[in-house]
């Protein structure tokens, strides 16, 4: 038998040459003091590789449609065998491989082995840490209840925000103008197509990075390797790896493999303790009497949402967050030569620490803040006669409707009712009926679209009811020049006062 299987795979050697390929990567020499700060890659690409195999058994159950998703989690959690525990192991999995990347990418930045020559090598990490935080979400959005729909939102109201192209980009990532069963359909071709093919090419390209630069050394101050200069680094880092490296495999890699096999048991124990995740309440735009959260790698931006103001929100999305991506690619072009050492870059380890501690706060007030619009507005803050006095029946049934749907858990009338969204007390000064029907229909901002959920008639009397809702004697926006006049009569009258 032994003759056989070795007779078989020289013949297959022979034939592909598979062997050859295999061994330079895996015996490629590293340095002897790359020891257990060197493990963080590895297990990142273990819980990948874990993602890959779960992922694909979770692709044969799944049902991706707006009319099936749900029920087919539940089938997995409670009919089909074990499949509670693949999906936990999928999904506690995907958290730790997003936790993982950053403490490897925490590593190398205070390590400083970003520097010359491995750019490229950061710059591979950093859109392969992108990547993951795209299949984090996509994955979050798989499990279509109340978490995945408001998270959905939350992301095209993002994206709407920026000028020319928001409206393009939301349209192309929805699959039209509100949420559906298209944009299911997208998130899953996202998830199981797109983004672990990007993934996998971009691990390809790191690690060809790594095999062509090596792996920095040990950056102990006074060490070979611990200062960088251009001209002498890249000819002395070879000379000493061929003198003194190790093989990766199977010296080195020993630390891995100990390493991931500690986080695989870990990975197991958490997952049959915990659970799977989700799924949560079933996704009603009109019920939004829910605490949804997003997953652990968005629970920071969930915080920041929250407490910022909706007047700093684009600020903070158009400007803010693309450069901090900027500079995040650009770390190796701003510092790429000089010390390695931690304890030569104080500025180096102050960033480090400012941004763990202001990432966990606001993870932590992301899990026990309470959901910020007012969830019981709706049953407990009645409209104030004020808005109902003198109305129409059509106006009236606008205010019923508007109560009923849930909208004063975000809009208050007269500062009663939820903060999130605008106050509707002067809203007529604000949008024409036009653009009333258009932002109640297609949403906008932080607002859902409830184009699905009410008739015609009922958006025609809440926009009824909302074009009386103007501080009196002010003209509503649908007459010519009145928004103006409106806001200079506010002005004198505050003026006054």
């Amino acid at each position: 038998m032994i003759r056989m299987l070795k007779g078989a795979w020289e013949w297959i050697e022979d034939r592909t040459g598979i062997a050859e390929v295999v061994r330079e990567p895996m015996t490629h020499p590293v340095p002897r003091s790359a020891k257990w700060w060197y493990v963080f890659g590895s297990c990142t690409l273990m819980f990948f590789m874990i993602q890959v195999v779960t992922g694909i058994c979770l692709a044969l159950v799944y049902a991706p449609s707006a009319a099936t998703a749900y029920d087919s989690l539940l089938y997995l959690n409670y009919d089909v065998p074990m499949g509670w525990m693949l999906r936990a192991i999928h999904g506690w999995s995907s958290n730790a491989m997003v936790f993982m990347m950053l403490v490897h990418m925490v590593q190398v930045f205070l390590h400083g082995a970003y520097k010359y020559p491995r750019e490229m090598t950061w710059i591979f990490g950093v859109a392969l840490l992108l990547t993951t935080l795209g299949l984090a979400f996509t994955g979050q959005v798989m499990r279509w209840d109340a978490d995945a729909y408001w998270g959905v939102g939350i992301g095209a109201s993002m994206m709407g925000r920026f000028p020319v192209i928001g409206g393009w980009l939301t349209h192309l990532v929805l699959g039209g103008p509100i949420i559906g069963g298209d944009t299911l359909s997208r998130f899953f071709t996202l998830h199981v197509f797109v983004l672990p093919g990007i993934a996998i090419a971009l691990i390809g390209g790191h690690l060809m990075m790594v095999l062509k630069q090596g792996i920095s050394e040990d950056p102990k101050p006074g060490t070979p390797g611990a200062f960088v200069d251009k001209a002498t680094y890249k000819a002395e880092y070879k000379e000493r790896i061929r003198r003194k490296g190790i093989p990766f495999f199977p010296v080195a890699a020993q630390r891995d493999m100990v390493f991931c096999g500690v986080m695989l048991i870990t990975l197991i124990i958490v997952a049959a303790w915990y659970g799977p995740i989700g799924p949560g309440p079933r996704p009603d735009p009109t019920l939004i009497d829910v605490t949804p959260r997003p997953d652990f790698p968005f629970l920071w931006i969930f915080a920041v949402l929250a407490l910022l103001t909706p007047a700093v929100e684009d600020y903070l999305i158009i400007t803010a967050a693309p450069i901090l991506l900027l500079a995040l690619f650009m770390v190796p072009f701003l510092g790429g030569t000089g010390a390695r050492s931690p304890s030569s870059r104080p500025i180096a380890v102050l960033v480090v620490i400012l941004l763990i501690s202001g990432v966990g706060v606001l993870s932590m007030l992301g899990v026990t803040s309470p959901w910020s619009p007012h969830m019981q507005a709706w049953t407990s803050d009645a409209v104030p006669p004020s808005f109902v006095r003198s109305r129409s029946p059509l106006e009236l049934q606008g205010a019923i409707v508007l109560q009923h749907s849930q909208c004063r858990n975000c809009h208050a009338l007269d500062g009663i009712g939820g903060a999130r969204g605008p106050d509707l007390s002067d809203v007529a000064l604000r949008l024409t009926p036009d653009q009333l029907v258009r932002q109640v229909q297609q949403g906008g901002g932080n607002m859902p679209a409830f184009g699905k959920n009410l008739s015609s008639s009922e958006t025609r009397a809440v926009v009824a009811f909302l074009d009386t809702c103007h501080p009196p004697g002010a003209r509503p926006a649908n007459r010519p020049g009145a928004r103006l006049e409106a806001l200079r009569e506010l002005d004198a009258k505050r003026a006054g006062n």
